[in-house]
C-alpha cells in the first residue's frame, strides 16, 4: 500500500509552487532583457528599420497579445508541463503534438547548447578584459551550466527567486540608461513616423523583435506548479508579453534617439562587427563605471537565460516521458518537485555537444550561437504557430461561441506568427547570424521532425497503442 505514494512522490511536480510573479520571472529571465538589448535591438536596428525599430516591438507585441487571448482560454482549460505540445495535441490530434513535442525538445535543448557558448564566450571575454584571468570559454560555459543544473534541483520556486533577483538587476540598468538619455536628450518621437517605422525593412526589424520575445510561451509549461493555474498561467503571459514589449521598445526608443533617428541604421550597421553599439552608448550616457556594471549584469543575463532555458528544456523532457513517448524514466522527480533524470539528461545532453564543438576547434561565437540559437528560434516560432492553429481548430470543434477569444484574436496571431516564421525561414542566415552553408541547411531539421513525428506516431498506434491513446489522456494535469 505504500508504493503507491512513494511512486507519485517521485513522478509528480511540485504543485503549487509559482504564483504569477514566480512565473513571470521564469519567462522574462528566458528572454533576458538586457542581451535583448545588447543583441536583438542593436541587430534590428542595422539590419531591420533603423530609427523605427521601436515599433517594431510594439507590432510584435499587438500579434502576440492577440495570440495571448486565446492562448488564456486553452490554458484555462488544459494544465500540462509539456506546453504548447499539450495545446497542438489537444487541437491538431496526437501524432500534430508528437511533431510539435519533438520540435519543443529539439528547439529548447539546442538553446540550452547555444547559452553555454554564449555565456562562456562573454565570460572568457569580459572576465580577461576586468581582471586580467584568462580561462577558455568552454570551461566558463560547463560551470555556467554546471550551476544552473544543481539550482534547477533545488526546485522551480528557488530557481524562480534566484531568476528574480537577476530580472529586477539587468532590469534597473536598462532604466537607469533610459533616464539618463531622456534627462540629457530626451525621446525622439520621429521614431514612430511613417517615414522611419517603413525605412530599411521593416519586416526584418519585426522578425529580429519577435526573436527578442521568445521564452514567453514558457508560462504554460509551468502550469502544473502553478498556485490556481487556471488564473496563473492567463496572468502571467499577458504580463509577460506587455513587460517584455516595455522594457525591450523604451529601451530601444532611447537607444535611437540617444543616436539621432535619422543616423540609427548607419550607427547599427558602423558597431556591427563588434558588437558594441549599446556599450559605446552606455560609455557616452552612464560612464566608465556604470559601463563597466552593465558589462557584469551582461553575464548575470545570460546565467539567467541559460537557468531558464534549462527548466523549460527539462519539463518537456519530463513531460513526454511521462506521456511514454521517451522513456518512462524522465518522469522521476525529485522530493522538491523537480525533474530528477530530464535534468541530468538535459544538462548532460547541453555539455556534451558543447564539449563536441570545442573538440572540433569551433568558434563559439561564430559557429556554437548562430547554430544552436538560430535553429532554436526558429524552432520555437514555429511551435507558438502549430500552437495558435491548434487554439482555433480546437475551438471550433466545440463549438465556442466567443468567436473573438477563440477565434478573431488567437487566427489573427497565427496569420502573424506564420507570416515571421516564414521570414525566419528566408532570413534564416540573419537569424542565425551566419551564411554558413551548413547553418543554412539547419531547418530542414525541421523537416526531419516532421516526418519523424509522423512516422513514429504511425509505429506508436500500431505496436504501442495504450501509449498512442495515452498522448490524447495526458493532458489535464490540474493540481490538486
Amino acid at each position: 500500500m505504500t508504493a503507491v505514494p512513494d511512486q507519485q512522490t517521485h513522478t509528480e511536480l511540485r504543485s503549487g509552487a509559482l504564483g504569477v510573479a514566480g512565473i513571470v520571472f521564469l519567462v522574462l529571465a528566458a528572454v533576458a532583457p538586457l542581451t535583448g538589448i545588447v543583441v536583438v535591438a542593436s541587430l534590428a536596428i542595422a539590419l531591420g528599420n533603423g530609427g523605427g525599430a521601436p515599433m517594431s516591438f510594439f507590432l510584435v507585441a499587438v500579434i502576440l497579445l492577440l495570440f495571448a487571448v486565446g492562448y488564456a482560454q486553452m490554458s484555462k482549460q488544459l494544465v500540462n508541463a509539456g506546453g504548447f505540445y499539450a495545446f497542438v495535441v489537444r487541437g491538431l490530434g496526437r501524432t500534430g503534438g508528437l511533431v510539435a513535442g519533438l520540435i519543443a525538445t529539439l528547439g529548447y535543448n539546442f538553446f540550452v547548447v547555444g547559452t553555454i557558448g554564449t555565456s562562456g564566450f562573454f565570460m572568457q571575454t569580459i572576465i580577461k578584459d576586468l581582471t586580467g584571468f584568462d580561462l577558455s570559454w568552454i570551461v566558463w560555459g560547463l560551470l555556467s551550466i554546471a550551476v544552473c543544473f544543481v539550482l534547477a534541483r533545488i526546485g522551480v520556486d528557488f530557481s524562480s527567486k534566484v531568476l528574480g533577483v537577476c530580472l529586477v538587476l539587468e532590469t534597473s540598468m536598462l532604466v537607469v540608461f533610459d533616464i539618463s538619455v531622456l534627462v540629457q536628450k530626451g525621446y525622439d518621437f520621429a521614431a514612430f513616423s511613417p517615414e522611419w517605422v517603413f525605412s530599411g525593412s521593416l519586416p526584418i526589424g519585426m522578425l529580429l523583435a519577435a526573436t527578442g520575445f521568445l521564452g514567453f510561451e514558457a508560462t504554460a509549461l509551468f502550469g502544473e506548479e502553478a498556485k490556481d493555474p487556471l488564473r496563473t498561467v492567463p496572468r502571467a503571459t499577458y504580463t509577460a508579453i506587455v513587460a517584455i514589449a516595455v522594457i525591450l521598445g523604451v529601451t530601444t526608443w532611447a537607444v535611437v534617439s540617444a543616436i539621432g533617428v535619422p543616423k540609427a541604421q548607419k550607427a547599427g550597421l558602423d558597431h556591427l562587427a563588434n558588437g558594441d553599439l549599446i556599450f559605446s552608448l552606455a560609455q557616452r550616457y552612464l560612464g566608465g563605471p556604470l559601463t563597466t556594471v552593465m558589462m557584469i549584469l551582461l553575464l548575470v543575463s545570460l546565467f539567467a537565460a541559460m537557468l531558464a532555458f534549462h527548466n523549460s528544456a527539462s519539463r518537456y523532457l519530463y513531460a513526454l516521458g511521462r506521456a511514454r513517448v521517451l522513456p518512462r524514466v524522465l518522469a522521476r522527480t525529485r522530493a522538491s518537485g523537480s525533474p530528477a533524470v530530464a535534468g541530468i539528461v538535459q544538462a548532460g545532453f547541453a555539455a556534451i555537444v558543447a564539449l563536441i564543438f570545442f573538440i572540433a576547434g569551433a568558434d563559439p561565437i561564430l559557429t556554437v550561437v548562430p547554430a544552436m540559437l538560430g535553429f532554436g528560434t526558429l524552432s520555437v516560432l514555429i511551435l507558438q504557430g502549430l500552437a495558435a492553429l491548434s487554439i482555433v481548430v480546437a475551438f471550433r470543434r466545440q463549438q465556442d461561441g466567443r468567436w473573438w477569444s477563440t477565434f478573431i484574436a488567437p487566427g489573427l496571431g497565427f496569420l502573424g506568427i506564420t507570416a515571421i516564421s516564414i521570414l525566419a525561414i528566408v532570413n534564416f542566415d540573419i537569424v542565425a547570424g551566419s551564411d554558413a552553408l551548413a547553418i543554412r541547411l539547419m531547418p530542414l531539421l525541421l523537416l526531419l521532425a516532421l516526418i519523424g513525428g509522423i512516422g513514429y506516431a504511425a509505429y506508436l498506434k500500431r505496436a504501442k497503442p495504450a501509449v498512442y491513446d495515452g498522448l490524447a489522456t495526458d493532458l489535464e494535469r490540474f493540481p490538486a
